[in-house]
């Protein structure tokens, strides 16, 4: 009913602005801001949102956290796993080494039978066994370097997972911390310390109040004497001493024109088209949102 009435009130303005014989403006609007709406993104009972709805806060400021000590729990558990799984690789030079000391053995062995039997001091059965061993001795450091390696890749897989498991605890406990996403006001605060927060649940709604905009509506002649980036000069309620002139800059333009009233439903007065647009305006502290406002698009008398 609010926004209606509203949309009411601007048709008025912007068809009095048109008809009257002051032309003091060209169009009449409402000002807004930019609002985001802040959600948690993590569920569990918020210790600290010491925010009050006027302060003003920096974009990344901290302004509270939701409590994350099971969540400090879980990555203690994991990170006590992956010291456990770190403890169990295989050195495998070292399991292997006595197979390659008994390898080097039986070599040098061999070596010397093979010149024993050159020289007739020893048979050719012996240099054969020798032989035989060595090659047992190779396919069992083969087998056994295979095994301990393909136990070290399956390790490797476990530590990988308990290190992803490890980030996703960590990435929930930064979720955790509650931070403006920009600079602004805060202009709602809909949660206290001590009450629970879950995950998409809203907790505060920042609007920036420096740079906000007056959304005006014009009709299809003026639409063509405005574009994207034009100057233009708005005008605030100042009260009993008139009105406070600002810089404005034409920032975006309705492609779609809407019937103003929209609540009048004879035909005449529905024959009367409008376009939004959204004047930029850099704000000095006295523009408050909801305040009515005033454009002048041109000098010369309309």
């Amino acid at each position: 009913m609010k926004t209606m009435h509203h949309a009411v009130l601007v048709a008025i303005l912007m068809l009095a602005s048109c008809t009257g014989t002051g032309h003091e403006y060209d169009a009449s609007g409402i000002f807004e801001t930019t609002e985001v709406t802040i959600s948690a993104q993590e569920t569990g009972e918020i210790m600290q949102f010491n925010i009050m709805e006027g302060q003003t806060v920096k974009a990344g400021q901290t302004i509270g956290y939701i409590d994350t000590l099971q969540l400090a729990l879980k990555r203690e558990e994991l990170l006590g796993n992956l010291q456990t799984t770190h403890s169990r690789y295989y050195d495998v030079e070292r399991q292997i080494a006595s197979l390659k000391q008994q390898i080097a053995t039986q070599k040098h062995e061999q070596q010397r039978f093979e010149n024993l039997v050159r020289d007739n001091a020893a048979n050719r059965k012996q240099w054969d066994d020798i032989h035989a061993n060595i090659a047992v001795l190779e396919k069992q450091l083969a087998a056994q370097t295979e095994t301990l390696e393909k136990g070290n890749q399956s390790i490797n897989g476990q530590v990988r997972t308990l290190k992803a498991q490890i980030a996703q605890v960590e990435d929930q406990m930064r979720r955790c911390v509650i931070t403006a996403p920009a600079s602004g006001t805060i202009l709602s605060k809909y949660a206290e310390p001590g009450e629970l927060a879950s995950t998409g649940r809203a907790l505060f709604k920042l609007g920036d109040l420096e740079n906000m905009y007056l959304r005006a509506y014009v009709v299809a002649p003026q639409l063509t004497t405005l574009k994207i980036g034009q100057q233009v000069r708005v005008f605030a309620d100042e009260g009993e001493k008139g009105r406070r002139e600002y810089a404005g800059t034409v920032s975006w333009i309705s492609d779609q024109a809407e019937f103003t009233p929209k609540t009048i439903q004879t035909r005449d007065e529905r024959a009367n088209l409008v376009y939004a647009v959204k004047i930029a305006v850099r704000n000095d502290g006295f523009i408050k949102r909801g305040m009515y406002g005033e454009v002048k698009i041109s000098d010369e008398e309309k």
